[in-house]
């Protein structure tokens, strides 16, 4: 099939890449010419592992292309995707003109049938909006669909190549047809393609990630109440997490949830609620804890300071919202960053993938070190942020001989209590006792 792919962000590089794997004809259109070339000379514009190897092999073969000619790439496609950014406003509502401004510009130069997809995360009643600019600029027919992702950043080729579930929102038999067999190569082992009306697909996207946002906050509130009852968090997981009707993913405490999809969609959908008068008290609280949670690594670092970290110099492992990836949207370790720095403290950061997305950020507010054991160098104190694989089993030596005094404060549960006890360090984590 020939597909478009409007938008070369996360998910439209990786869709694209992915459809064009299975034998598709893929054109990806993008209006930033510099990454445009970029990406025709074979560069990655994304760190998402196993990416490279599809992304290259597609290219090779003549099945990915890219291009800023919009013109070309619709006169070619049986089947558009719109995988366009959809950035919350000021008042949580998702932002839909690139949408719609993208589906002006393809109604314009449409001359035949047309699938058009969303594959951005939007509010229910996008797809009716959709149609409704087609309907005003041309009288040529399309089906508007929409077909949310679920891709988890670090494994989003596996969740692409091989979905739990496909959900496409059609109420066009015609697209359907179309859909189904676009897909098929991906659910042979038998997981569903879940067709539905279009207004449920929406809902379904942001009913599942405000679901997990929930799910990983109730953790985290659980992991706090060990704390102050005496109990170990790391038990209560297991001890929930056997129960089926709960399961063992998304119930490891931390620092919070980031990232580009759970704090974007739980606030649009608190939005959409709002906007039809129904108070989504739960998710309210949800947002309200996350935030609060982003710099209990701070509280628990100050309270050993005597709330005086004034000339204090501290290491922080992981800059990213989660290992995997160089994603720094919204992730915890630049709120932890701002609030140490605040208190008149300074921190040396080391993360594999992300600093220099963290460096174009916030520049030189922070120092970057070129491995952890750097970042160590005379620093009072190791704040771990991320869950690195790199991180889980340090040399503990070199730990010990880089920093000032043997103190952790771990917002990822990394290491067994026991063994910190006796390799003789003060450590701090999440929900578990605290070791002196």
């Amino acid at each position: 099939m020939k597909i478009a792919v409007i938008g070369t962000g996360y998910v439209g590089l990786v869709t694209g890449t992915c459809l064009a794997e299975t034998g598709n004809d893929v054109i990806c259109v993008d209006i930033n010419e510099a990454k445009v070339k970029k990406m025709q000379d074979g560069q990655v514009p994304i760190y998402e592992p196993g990416l490279d190897l599809l992304f290259h092999r597609n290219i090779a073969q003549n099945r990915l292309t890219f291009t800023t000619d919009l013109s070309a790439a619709v006169k070619e496609a049986q089947i558009i995707f719109m995988a366009l950014p959809t950035p919350p406003g000021g008042d949580g509502a998702a932002d839909l003109s690139y949408i719609l401004g993208a589906a002006k510009d393809i109604s314009k130069l449409i001359t035949e049938y047309k699938v058009i997809v969303n594959k951005s995360t939007v509010p229910v009643g996008t797809a009716d909006k959709v149609q409704a600019v087609f309907k005003e600029h041309t009288e040529i027919e399309v089906d508007v669909v929409s077909n949310p992702e679920f891709l988890r950043e670090g494994v989003a080729v596996e969740d692409f190549m091989k979905p739990d579930r496909v959900v496409v929102g059609t109420t066009s038999e015609k697209a359907k047809k179309l859909m189904a067999e676009l897909y098929g190569p991906y659910v042979r082992q038998g997981n569903p393609i879940l067709f539905m009306d279009e207004r449920s697909s929406e809902l379904t996207k942001y009913a599942a990630n405000s679901f997990l946002a929930t799910k990983i906050t109730f953790m985290n509130e659980i992991a706090n109440l060990c704390e102050l009852v005496g109990a170990d968090v790391d038990a209560v997981r297991k001890g929930i997490g056997s129960d089926s009707r709960i399961g063992k993913r998304f119930l490891f405490p931390g620092v919070g949830y980031g990232g580009s999809c759970f704090p974007k969609d739980v606030q649009a959908l608190v939005k959409s609620a709002d906007e039809n008068e129904y108070d989504f008290a739960i998710l309210k609280s949800v947002m309200d804890v996350n935030e609060k949670q982003k710099t209990i690594l701070v509280e628990k670092v100050l309270k050993y300071y005597g709330n005086n970290i004034q000339g204090k110099h501290f290491a922080l492992w992981g800059l990213a919202f989660k290992p995997e990836t160089d994603d720094i949207r919204e992730a915890p370790a630049l709120y932890i960053i701002d609030a140490l720095v605040k208190h008149g403290a300074t921190v040396t950061v080391f993360d594999p993938e992300a600093m220099a997305n963290v460096k174009a950020l916030i520049g030189d507010k922070v120092a970057y070190a070129e491995n952890p054991y750097d970042a160590l160098q005379d620093a009072d104190a190791l704040l771990i942020v991320t869950e690195w694989s790199l991180f889980r089993n340090p040399d503990f030596d070199r730990v010990e001989s880089s920093l000032k005094n043997k103190i952790i404060f771990d917002g990822r549960n990394l290491y067994d209590l026991e063994k910190m006890i006796d390799l003789g360090y003060y450590y701090n984590s999440i929900g578990r006792k605290q070791i002196n």
